[in-house]
């Protein structure tokens, strides 16, 4: 009786808990929606709480280093306490709204090299260890992000990775302790200046924030000034504007005023 007892406080035969998205695909803003289905292990357990939350790899510095965690960074609680007795099935429907400045891992079809997105499920039980669930998501672009990529892409510059960055961006509306950073390889009319070229989204229900950053090439631009620009896009005048155009000229004045045009 105490061997078993010892088991059921490691967890051992306790519940298990599978969740299951009705659609892994989302946008920034939008909403996830699935069941959690709790299946009774083979003793009458108290669950604490049912609670699902957005998980990403985040990058961090700290002094002179640099390591990756995996952070939780938006949460629901679906459910309060409740008994399940031995071999009790339960099912919780939800709707996870998911929130504005949650980065893209998906561009036309394609996984982001460096993205890592799951919503993980966790089932807190009294005196015992928790169960837990991660399931991918996958996040797709708004149409005003999906406006600003395809001109940079008909530039010409070729992407190269993107990750998530613990920090604040200056000078924009920032909710969540992160931002991500979508880096970019220059074409020739650009690689006299810029090595590669950092795109971070922060969209809020309002407008689309659109950070753009250079990586340097050696004193052609001012020190302490990383932000190459930074504007706001409207969503509902995104498609009048021609935003080839748009950042083909930000770059090129840009250039100019350092005397590489």
């Amino acid at each position: 009786m105490v061997f078993k007892r010892m088991l059921q406080a490691l967890g051992v035969g306790g519940p298990s808990v599978d969740t299951v998205l009705t659609n892994p695909n989302c946008r920034p803003g939008g909403s996830l929606e699935g069941r959690v289905h709790i299946l009774g292990g083979d003793h009458p357990v108290d669950v604490e709480y049912v609670a699902i939350g957005l998980m990403t790899r985040v990058e961090v510095e700290s002094g002179d280093n640099e390591y990756q965690t995996d952070q939780e960074f938006h949460r629901q609680r679906l459910t309060g306490s409740f008994r399940l007795e031995q071999g009790a099935r339960h099912e919780v429907p939800f709707r996870f709204e998911v929130p504005w400045q949650t980065p893209i891992t998906e561009v036309y079809g394609q996984h982001l090299h460096g993205m890592t997105m799951g919503l993980a499920t966790e089932l807190e039980v009294a005196r015992a260890v928790d169960k837990s669930d991660l399931d991918a998501v996958q996040v797709h672009p708004l149409p005003a992000q999906e406006r600003i990529l395809e001109a940079l892409l008909r530039l010409g510059f070729r992407f190269h990775r993107a990750d998530v960055e613990r920090g604040r961006v200056y000078g924009v509306e920032q909710e969540l302790p992160f931002y991500q950073e979508i880096e970019f390889y220059p074409p020739a009319q650009y690689a006299s200046g810029i090595n590669q070229l950092e795109l971070t989204f922060l969209p809020t229900p309002r407008k689309l924030q659109v950070v753009l950053e250079p990586d340097k090439r050696g004193g052609l631009f001012t020190e302490g000034h990383d932000a190459f620009g930074s504007f706001d896009v409207d969503y509902a005048t995104v498609d009048q504007v021609d935003w080839t155009a748009q950042l083909d000229s930000w770059l090129r004045q840009s250039a100019r005023r350092r005397g590489l045009f």
